[in-house]
């Protein structure tokens, strides 16, 4: 039975990213629906899930995708309520790649430093951004929100943020008014990650080299010019000033490799449920 990926999209054109990590996973048909919203899913949903009966859904995934990340998180949790016994099949969440992503960093970052009890510092609330912030707070850390300061990102991008996002989650965010004032609120976090837009360097080097208790800097974004000053994008938690740096690519190939790997899960184990916790689960398995 050929293994089927019913992707999900909120865009209006099924990501051509996602369809080939799929296919890149060993999926054999990928059938993508862009424009999907929480209006009419039972039809699309049930309809895919039907046809083969309770066991051919071992080889029947769901994959909800999409730039819009809140609006994927409402497609999923109705998604998985049309699911019942025995008629359950595996879903994804990784709208905007955020999961993926956010995972696959702080995966790496675990690994070069302790996080329970620490400090660690998010920049960006963003998607990726409060993602990592939250299984940052899952790992027992003690967790600092920053939004990017006006003298680097400012107009609409800034007024757009996910400040109410990050609130409802439950989250103080804090918003320095200069890059001067960022630099003076890192001192003491053993981990400083920077999720900020393509194309604009959100943190300089005086925020992490040498700064005092800072014992790793991540940066996301791999658009020129980076996100953090001294950072490069290859940077595979190579040691300068005391500090561990990771840099964008070398965040993206572990993403990739999760990517695939949690497609992979999904027809391992019907029912297999990948939200944010699902899917950094199987990122530190590898």
């Amino acid at each position: 039975m050929k293994k089927i990926l019913i992707q999900l999209d909120t865009d209006e054109h099924p990501s051509a990213f996602d369809a080939i990590a799929a296919y890149d996973a060993d999926v054999d048909i990928v059938l993508g629906y862009g424009g999907v919203t929480t209006d009419g899913l039972d039809d699309l949903v049930q309809g895919a899930m039907f046809p083969r009966g309770p066991e051919g859904l071992a080889n029947t995934a769901f994959w909800v995708g999409g730039s819009k990340v809140r609006d994927g998180e409402a497609v999923f949790e109705a998604a998985r309520k049309l699911f019942f016994d025995p008629f359950s099949a595996s879903i994804m969440l990784d709208s905007d790649g955020s999961n993926t992503t956010a995972a696959a960093g702080l995966a790496m970052v675990r690994e070069a430093v302790t996080l329970k009890g620490a400090k660690a510092a998010v920049i960006g609330v963003g998607p990726v951004g409060l993602r990592t912030a939250e299984l940052l707070r899952r790992e027992d850390a003690e967790v600092t929100v920053l939004t990017f300061p006006p003298d680097v990102v400012e107009g609409e991008f800034r007024r757009a943020s996910g400040i109410p996002v990050a609130q409802e989650a439950g989250f103080t965010v804090t918003e320095p008014e200069s890059s001067d004032e960022l630099d003076g609120l890192l001192a003491g976090h053993v981990a400083v990650l920077a999720a900020g837009p393509a194309g604009i360097q959100v943190l300089r080097r005086s925020g992490w080299a040498g700064v005092e208790g800072v014992q790793v800097v991540v940066d996301y974004s791999a658009a020129e010019p980076v996100g953090v000053e001294g950072v490069e994008r290859d940077d595979e938690l190579e040691e300068e000033d005391g500090v561990a740096k990771l840099g964008a690519l070398a965040v993206g190939g572990p993403k990739m490799e999760l990517q695939k790997r949690c497609v992979q899960r999904m027809f391992e184990e019907k029912g297999t449920v990948l939200d944010l916790q699902g899917v950094y689960d199987v990122a530190l398995e590898q």
